[in-house]
Formats: structure tokens, C-alpha cells, sequence
């Protein structure tokens, strides 16, 4: 067992599928399920239940995982460590980020970059209950989710407020309307991300207060391939209203939801406020100017060290 096996069987672990995780790996999905089945053959346990759709974890991975964290974290440290020595200190940023705000990732991205153009960002296009517990257990330094936080222990920095809208398309019979009530949009067929997404909690949490179910005709878990097939049905969905300015098609119509408006607040999720606040300020100010246009408060990188 090796430290690169190590790495892989944790990616392996987290995403639950090999393909995800060879993705994630930049690595083929062969590749990755050899070393998977060598790091058994050496350990002399099975560590995951395959089936069609996903792999489950036995106990003996649940035990290697809560082992290889802290193992992992280590060897990262002492190679930056020995980084300085040459020079070389190198600087790493793990952001989980929900599919709803993954548009605003290529102009943060490109920011970050100008403003620090030595740190080392990796994103994950993760769900809300996912970015959590990744940033729990150490997988992640920042999440960027709708507020607030639903586990102990995490905080949260508002970015900014946007509300949840009504996406039709142009041959919809609610097309003239300028607004849509809410118990109006109960009643519409919708194609709707999966349950697992924040959105999806959200409005049905909005429906439950009425006493109300949402009308599932389909699901996928692409938020541009609900939009893509829009186009061609007579459905429905709902999505926050930003999104919009990065995924806009004029062949769909967006229409506030009212009686309630459904409000929705994203931000910064994190662990540790006093060791993370030089990063939660660069993120805060160039995510500032990512979203209202305004100049962010650029910090030194030696002060993310």
C-alpha cells in the first residue's frame, strides 16, 4: 500500500463511482479499478460492495478512510514544507461548489488567478449535503452553498441574496403571465433537478407549507440539460434567478415566483473562521466583484500561508 493508492481509494470513496472518481482523477477508469483491487489484494479485505449503479463502502473502508484523511493531509504538508526549500512553496484550495452557482466559477477562477497567480484551485461541482460533509472531514477548505449551513460546526459569509424563479419555454401556456403565484406553479408538470439538490429541497419545503406536493413529470441531475430540454416540451422547473445571466437562452422564459417570492442566500460555508479568514476575504471580495461588477480587496499570498 502506497500513498497513491491511498489517494485513490479516498476519491474512489467519496464519489461512490469509478467513473467520477478516474474524472476526478484525471485517470482511466481501468487504471483506477486495478489499483482499487491491488489495495485489496495487499489489505486482505474487501472495501467496497460493487453494484449496477453505485459502489457501497464496506466497514473495513469506512475504518482505511477515517485513517487515510489525516495520512493524506500529511504527506501534503510535509511536501509544501519541503517546497520552501527550494523556493517553491506552493499554496492549494479545495472549493465545493453547488451545480446552481457553477456559472460564476470561470470568472472567479480567473480572478483568483490574477490575484494569486501561485495558489492551486481545485473545484468540485458537489450538492449542498456533500460540500458539508466534505468540509467536516477535511476534504475541502470552502464550500460555496445556499446559507445557512445545516451541520454543526460549519459557519457561513454571505455573497449575495437571489430568489428561486419559474423557467418556461416560449410555447408554455403561462407565457404572457409577468409572475407566477405559487400555488400556480404547484399545479405545473416539471422536470426538476433530483432530491439530492438544495433546490429541489427548497421548493418542496416551499410546497409542504401549503400543503402541497410538486408535480414530478421527470428528473435529471444536469441543470443545462433540464434547460436544453425545456426547449422541446411543455414543462416546467425552477431554478435561482441568476442563473439566468450565465446560462440565459432567449427561447426560455424566466418569471418571478410570488405570494411567497422564495428568497435565497448564498454564501461561504467553512470550518475554521480564524485560520481560513485571509482566504473567506479573498473569495468574498473577488466573488464581489464577480456578481456587482465592483472591485474586490486583493490579500498578499503570504498571508493564505
Amino acid at each position: 500500500m502506497d500513498f497513491r493508492q491511498l489517494r485513490y481509494f479516498v476519491a474512489v470513496y467519496e464519489e461512490g463511482h469509478v467513473g467520477r472518481a478516474a474524472e476526478r482523477l484525471s485517470l482511466s477508469q481501468p487504471a483506477l479499478s486495478q489499483q482499487i483491487r491491488q489495495l485489496e489484494h495487499t489489505l486482505d479485505v474487501s472495501l467496497f460492495e460493487r453494484s449496477s449503479k453505485r459502489l457501497v463502502p464496506t466497514l473495513a473502508a469506512h475504518t482505511l478512510y477515517n485513517h487515510a484523511l489525516p495520512l493524506l493531509d500529511g504527506m501534503q504538508r510535509a511536501r509544501d514544507a519541503l517546497r520552501n526549500f527550494k523556493g517553491q512553496s506552493a499554496h492549494t484550495l479545495a472549493i465545493g461548489v453547488l451545480q446552481t452557482v457553477l456559472g460564476l466559477v470561470p470568472q472567479l477562477l480567473e480572478r483568483v488567478r490574477k490575484a494569486q497567480p501561485h495558489l492551486v484551485v481545485h473545484i468540485y461541482e458537489l450538492s449542498g449535503l456533500e460540500i458539508e460533509r466534505r468540509l467536516l472531514n477535511g476534504a475541502l477548505d470552502i464550500g460555496i452553498s445556499f446559507l445557512p449551513a445545516h451541520q454543526p460546526g460549519l459557519h457561513s459569509l454571505l455573497l449575495y441574496e437571489d430568489e428561486l424563479q419559474l423557467v418556461i419555454p416560449a410555447n408554455h401556456p403561462l407565457r404572457e403571465f409577468k409572475k407566477v403565484s405559487l400555488s400556480q406553479a404547484a399545479e405545473l408538470p416539471m422536470l426538476l433537478l433530483g432530491e439530492e439538490y438544495q433546490v429541489r429541497q427548497i421548493w418542496q419545503a416551499q410546497l409542504a407549507n401549503l400543503g402541497r406536493r410538486p408535480h414530478v413529470q421527470a428528473e435529471l441531475n444536469s441543470m443545462s440539460g433540464i434547460l436544453d430540454s425545456l426547449l422541446n416540451t411543455t414543462l416546467a422547473t425552477v431554478l435561482p434567478g441568476r442563473v439566468q445571466r450565465t446560462q440565459g437562452n432567449p427561447a426560455l422564459l424566466w418569471k418571478p415566483l410570488t405570494e411567497p417570492r422564495v428568497p435565497l442566500k448564498v454564501g461561504l460555508v467553512y470550518r475554521d473562521a480564524q485560520r481560513q479568514q485571509p482566504t473567506l476575504e479573498l473569495l468574498r471580495s473577488l466573488m464581489e466583484e464577480v456578481v456587482n461588477g465592483r472591485p474586490g480587496l486583493p490579500v498578499s499570498l503570504d498571508e493564505l500561508s
